[in-house]
């Protein structure tokens, strides 16, 4: 869960952050980020591209870094990045360095980057002794491998293996929370989908004709897309409104903040024209991917006014997209958050929710596209599907291999933070930060025996109510999965006794037995161990890993 993965960040572990889309992990290491700088600590934020640094308001680790667009380095490369003092002064005043989207950097590049690591901060631990936190999904879009080269995951990197980063695997959904969808969308990331998942997919067919009016459509080719905003607008009537994005800040930071908005530097609407926000709005009016169309233009400010799909109105007014470096603003843009939505690549909208969205997918042409633009859309029901091949549906082979080992060690991390208890966890935390420079507040004090006992006795009292999971999480203010957390360190101290007081969060009988049977058969080839990961793949997607968890208990 988010929480779990916080509590193993904070203790200055190397994490690889991954899940489906959808399953919060911006959201994750957006939090983390706030945290490090309540504690006077100021991380390096980066992204493998310009559009996923703008989401986290960072800068391309290959700038942050020196290394550029180079795809090898030698030793006088090497000096040359060595001697530069900007470069040299952010990497070595750094403790933790942030890479988002870290499916889309290549190996070879990554180990680049650890190479410049190490040689500036003079240490031959991983990238120089830094936390590293990668985060991504390597379901999504591949990096881009120049013509006649073989992909190289950064997964499959020297880098990443000396690294050897904790797992955290999100379980948790946050996009969808249509089961048929889902278990269409979780088919396609196991290279799996049978012809019943077809039938689901293929069941949201339309002919453009018969589209409801108005609807974004993505295509993998950015020629399609410019082509199609352009005769739209141009077909509507009245006169165009012109917004120019204000910029400020050093001339090449800029540029880079220009190229990477998803807003363009120069916004042209009208009125009836079918917009999409580009930004998550502080008061939660809007997040990025919402969608509208314009009903006017405010009489005092000239600001667009747009209408929601679900009905809303709201002015949309200037927003700033900012390149920070060691805490401090380093160049900043400034325009309305929003751009013409008839049309976007599949590629810009890695990363979005969308309400919903027309796709052409006949023309797909790389792994992981079609399951990027498919896994955009909140439901099945906003789904319009104009076209299908088979590469649509195709995840990388490779990827779908390493899934399972993420997802076991995704697992044997949370064995592992299970089995530390609450005053260890505290301490870990509280060194990181003093290692890092940073200040320890009382918050961070490590928990008197009375503290960590106090937690754990609440959860076990609303237990005691006979209060479902559920609702002892909403009491509790925590998440389903740290309750059981907390259930399982309860019944490991034997301070709970789940089948004589807890008969009623048993999973349902016939499931209970399913679920059984499949632990005794991985216990038999692993020694008496009960894991998790290989359980669920002989029980398929209708069980999850906190209903396996709680049965565990139970065993």
């Amino acid at each position: 869960t988010q929480h779990e993965t916080l509590t193993i960040l904070k203790t200055g572990a190397n994490v690889f952050l991954t899940g489906e889309p959808g399953s919060g992990k911006t959201y994750a290491v957006n939090q983390y980020v706030a945290y490090l700088r309540e504690h006077g600590i100021q991380p390096a934020v980066t992204a493998s591209t310009g559009i996923a640094a703008t989401h986290i308001g960072g800068m391309t680790v290959h700038s942050w870094s020196g290394i550029g667009v180079a795809e090898l380095l030698s030793e006088a490369d090497l000096a040359m990045i060595c001697g530069r003092s900007k470069v040299r002064r952010r990497i070595a005043g750094a403790s933790v360095l942030v890479i988002d989207e870290v499916s889309m950097l290549s190996g070879t590049t990554l180990s680049m980057v650890d190479l410049v690591c190490r040689r500036i901060r003079e240490n031959q631990f991983p990238f120089g002794g830094l936390q590293v936190v990668l985060v991504g999904d390597f379901f999504q879009l591949p990096p881009v491998a120049r013509q006649g080269k073989n992909i190289s995951f950064a997964y499959e990197s020297e880098a990443w293996q000396r690294l050897d980063p904790e797992i955290c695997y999100f379980e948790e959904q946050y996009r969808q929370d249509d089961p048929v969808f889902l278990a269409a969308l979780a088919a396609i990331r196991k290279n799996q989908c049978v012809e019943t998942h077809r039938a689901v997919l293929l069941g949201r067919m339309r002919h453009i004709k018969d589209l409801p009016p108005d609807i974004p459509k993505l295509f993998p080719h950015n020629a399609d897309v410019d082509r199609i905003n352009a005769e739209r607008l141009a077909h509507l009537p009245g006169s165009i409104s012109y917004f120019v994005m204000e910029a400020h800040g050093h001339g090449p930071l800029v540029e880079f903040l220009k190229k990477s908005c998803l807003s363009p530097e120069m916004l042209e609407l009208k009125k009836g024209a079918v917009v999409m926000f580009t930004k998550n709005s502080r008061e939660g009016k809007f997040v990025n991917g919402t969608l509208g169309t314009i009903i006017g233009f405010d009489n005092n400010t000239g600001d667009p006014i747009v209408r929601a799909r679900d009905g809303r109105k709201i002015f949309a007014s200037a927003m700033e997209w900012t390149l920070e470096e060691a805490g401090k603003i380093k160049a900043r843009v400034a325009q309305i958050p929003l751009r013409l939505a008839w049309a976007i690549t599949v590629h810009k909208s890695q990363g979005m929710s969308m309400d919903a969205a027309a796709m052409n997918l006949a023309d797909a042409f790389e792994y992981g596209q079609g399951y990027v633009a498919l896994s955009r859309v909140r439901s099945l029901s906003g789904l319009y599907l104009l076209g299908l091949n088979d590469r649509a549906l195709e995840v990388h082979p490779k990827v779908a291999f390493e899934d399972a080992k993420f997802r076991s060690k995704s697992e044997a991390a949370l064995e592992r933070l299970n089995g530390v208890d609450a005053k260890k966890l505290a301490e870990a935390q509280t060194n990181f930060i003093r290692r890092c420079g940073g200040t320890v507040t009382l918050k961070q004090a490590v928990p008197r025996e009375s503290d960590e006992v106090s937690t754990y006795e609440k959860t076990r009292e609303l237990a005691l109510q006979k209060l479902q999971l559920a609702e002892i999480a909403a009491g509790r203010n925590l998440t389903i999965g740290t309750i059981i957390a907390h259930l399982e360190k309860l019944a490991a101290a034997r301070r709970i006794d789940l089948h004589r007081e807890l008969p009623h969060l048993k999973p349902e009988q016939k499931r209970f037995e399913k679920i059984k049977t499949a632990f005794r058969t991985v216990a038999t080839t692993q020694g008496g161990k009960m894991p998790l990961s290989p359980v669920r793949e002989i029980l398929g997607e209708g069980f999850n890993y906190e209903e396996l968890r709680l049965a565990r208990l139970f065993l």
